[in-house]
């Protein structure tokens, strides 16, 4: 489908729908901005985990076992 013709659609239905088309289409944008915006991070901060041991110092605990004390 068109550009042209999905406007032409949009601009069909009622103003509740229309709207609801128009924030779904925003949340779906600016969710996809946000993702790519981490997916960006992460990359330009690859090569430092890659070779920076200080940053993951920690993750030598990720498969230890802790036990809550009460």
């Amino acid at each position: 489908m068109r550009t042209s013709e999905i406007i032409q659609e949009i601009q069909s239905l009622p103003f509740q729908k229309r709207i609801y088309v128009i924030e779904k289409a925003l949340r779906s944008i600016r969710k996809q901005e946000a993702t790519n915006a981490m997916n960006f991070a992460a990359e330009a901060l690859l090569p430092d985990y890659l070779t920076d041991k200080e940053l993951t110092v920690f993750t030598d605990l990720d498969f230890e076992k802790f036990y809550e004390t009460r």
